[in-house]
């Protein structure tokens, strides 16, 4: 009689560790688990993983700033203390290291700003993607964990729905929270992460939105639309009281005050406006010449002029074109008075305007238009040196979800990877 071998069903090896979110951080965390030996799923609730990466600093992705170490903490706008040994573990000549051996070559421009050298935020994205793969993470798209299990106060695992709108279980002794803020909502960032800690007694930490464009109500500003400014120094005032200075571009949109210089101040000025305070941009259009040297200079080219010129010639040699009608409406000039009829008075007026266009600030666009969100997951309750949540053992945070926001130029992208990649050593 010929005999047959009993097939058995395969079990299937239970993961260690789930991450939550295929975003910066996530992927970062995923892979670094997976590295170290962990069997990992990585769930992300989009179709694609990356979104927000793929398209931030208008598709070319500013990945880490290459400054010293020791400037770096200056950028964040709160708990560097907490960001400490994050960036000690891996900090952005880590960063810079890591892309280049995953095949992506970077450039250094003004700022010491880090870019690739492609232009294309994609080869980031896929870059953490292959970090992933090359280490044998699973990664389901389209699955989205609905909560955080926890059995005797430890985790034990997550419930997700998956693509096809079933409800599952994933039990592992580890998870790790990556799931971005609030910003850029389209891209998945939807403030699920904030969901998770509290529901299981984290404190979550005020949400409002961070390089964001400001909103005034100056009555030229519909004139500004599309007009972008370079070298010129801002003063945020709160209150009546300058409380930053910025030196750089500011543009105009209908979004509001932007540019770089603009959204590294809206961080202050945000919490100011929540608070019920006044605040005013002001902008040195000339911080190159003093008021004294403004006037020899307005004089001059006054003097190579026709006196029968209009006044608006004069300060288009002063200003780009798109500013010469809101400038003259806001010094109560008109744009076609003679030269001849110009006093005094108008030209201290001009030259007070030049070195202090003041803006006053009403509100600021919404998460839509931010690039990070300040406020999240209270640092004072998880451990700096591992990322572990001091309240729910086996529960890490990374990235975003946690209250940590820097200023624009790569200081952001590098919590990511720095708090990513210590979440997945997964230390105890």
């Amino acid at each position: 009689m010929e005999q047959t071998e009993e097939i058995r069903p395969v079990e299937r090896q239970p993961y260690d560790v789930v991450v939550v979110g295929a975003g910066a951080a996530g992927l970062m965390a995923a892979g670094t688990a997976a590295r170290n030996g962990k069997r990992v799923l990585l769930l992300e609730k989009m179709e694609k993983s990356g979104r927000k990466v793929r398209i931030t600093g208008k598709g070319r992705c500013n990945v880490t700033n290459a400054r010293p170490a020791e400037e770096f903490a200056a950028h964040l706008r709160a708990h560097a203390e907490f960001f400490a040994p994050a960036f000690a573990e891996f900090n952005n000549r880590s960063t810079i290291r890591f892309f280049e051996r995953q095949g992506v070559r970077l450039s250094v421009e003004r700022g010491e700003r880090v870019f690739p050298a492609s232009g294309k935020a994609w080869d980031i994205a896929n870059g953490l993607l292959d970090y992933c793969v090359e280490n044998g993470v699973k990664i389901l798209y389209e699955t989205r964990v609905v909560e955080i299990l926890t059995l005797a106060g430890r985790v034990f695992g997550v419930r997700y729905v998956n693509k096809r709108g079933f409800t599952r279980k994933e039990e592992c002794a580890q998870v790790i929270v990556a799931t971005g803020g609030v910003s850029y909502p389209a891209t998945g960032s939807t403030g699920d992460g904030y969901a998770f800690a509290a529901d299981l007694g984290h404190t979550v930490e005020p949400l409002r939105p961070s390089l964001t464009p400001l909103v005034t109500s100056h009555p030229q500003m519909r004139f500004l639309h599309g007009l972008l400014l370079r070298n010129v120094r801002a003063t945020l005032s709160v209150d009546g009281e300058p409380v930053r200075e910025e030196f750089g571009e500011v543009g105009f949109s209908e979004r509001g005050i932007e540019g770089a210089v603009a959204l590294r101040l809206s961080r202050t000025a945000v919490d100011a406006l929540i608070d019920g305070r006044r605040v005013k941009l002001t902008l040195d259009l000339k911080p190159a010449l003093t008021e004294e040297i403004l006037r020899e200079r307005i004089a001059r080219e006054r003097s190579e002029m026709d006196e029968k010129e209009f006044f608006a010639e004069l300060v288009r040699k002063l200003v780009p074109k798109p500013l010469v009608m809101p400038l003259c409406r806001e010094i109560d000039i008109h744009s076609k008075d003679y030269l001849s009829r110009l006093t005094e008075a108008q030209v201290d007026r001009l030259i007070r305007t030049l070195k202090g266009f003041a803006f006053p600030i009403t509100d600021y666009a919404p998460f839509e238009y931010a690039v990070v969100t300040a406020g999240g997951v209270c640092c004072d309750e998880v451990n700096p040196r591992t990322l572990e949540s001091l309240k729910v053992p086996g529960l890490y945070f990374a990235g975003e979800v946690l209250d940590l926001d820097a200023d624009t130029g790569g200081y952001n992208l590098q919590i990511a990877f720095s708090t990513g990649h210590l979440a997945g050593m997964l230390k105890k």
